[in-house]
């Protein structure tokens, strides 16, 4: 979510002095009205770790979204798909003319697979295998196999970072809400949505907007808001962890209940000079 502008409190976004020089990348590449998917970011993020390992440097992929860091190791290429060919509003069209039923039935005739995986009331997904096979003639299905079929891009060292002990997640988690609320989240969110940011756009089903763009919609108190942030976040959280642990290749770092960022960085330093990569 740090890809978007204007959104900084939220996804804790590094400030300038926090970045200490170090050139970062893939930061406020969209505007929070954009519909920014997988697909585009490794569009936009491969040319760049490209270039990075082209200049002997070496790439670092920070951030807790496994689908999207996955995609980009494996530098995944999605079925195309042309924004201004208006298929994709002639599908959407249809269904609030004849109903999803109908769509869904095109969809079980030309790709049984994806009909089978995508649930029956999914209308964004149902859409974007059909477009994908109107438009170029090849079902979602194949492309994917394809796509998983081919080697990976890159060659990954992944350190994955958790707590010792739930209990301090859990803590931390809560801390770190607070401080986001204590920095202005309620502001960024009412800012956002003053300036016409749609609440059910992408950007905006970000933890921590979502709940409390919400709470203020429906005239509650934005502590009620926050409440369900801190509980999204650990539900997120468990939810990242599983995607995490299926890495048989990952090395874990495991803080105490106080974080020791320098333990981390001489953890991280050996893993990577042992490794070869300095």
């Amino acid at each position: 979510m740090q890809v978007y502008r204007r959104m900084d409190v939220g996804t804790a976004k590094p400030t300038a002095e926090e970045m200490q020089g170090v050139p970062h990348h893939m930061l406020d590449v969209a505007g929070p009205e954009e519909n920014y998917s997988v697909a585009r970011y490794v569009q936009d993020a491969v040319p760049i770790v490209d270039d990075i390992l082209n200049r002997g440097r070496l790439p670092i992929v920070a951030g807790g979204t496994g689908l999207y860091i996955d995609n980009l190791i494996a530098g995944r290429q999605f079925a195309p798909f042309e924004a201004d060919s208006g298929l994709r509003e002639t599908l959407r069209e249809r269904v609030k003319a004849e109903g999803l039923p109908a769509l869904r039935v095109q969809l079980e005739q030309v790709d049984p697979e994806a009909a089978a995986k995508i649930h029956p009331n999914d209308e964004k997904r149902t859409v974007r295998a059909l477009e994908v096979w109107l438009s170029t003639g090849k079902t979602i299905s194949q492309h994917d196999r394809e796509s998983r079929e081919a080697p990976n891009r890159y060659t990954p060292l992944t350190i994955a970072l958790n707590f010792a002990h739930r209990p301090d997640l859990w803590e931390r988690i809560d801390r770190r809400v607070d401080e986001m609320m204590a920095r202005g989240l309620e502001a960024e969110v009412r800012e956002l949505l003053a300036s016409g940011v749609p609440q059910n756009c992408t950007a905006m089903q970000a933890i921590g907007y979502k709940e409390l763009a919400r709470a203020i919609s429906e005239g509650r108190p934005v502590s009620e808001g926050a409440q369900e942030v801190k509980l999204r976040s650990r539900q997120y959280a468990k939810r990242q962890l599983t995607w995490f642990r299926r890495n048989r290749q990952a090395y874990w770092f495991h803080w105490e209940k106080i974080p020791v960022f320098s333990d981390a960085l001489d953890f991280s330093t050996k893993l990577i000079m042992d490794c070869g990569l300095q």
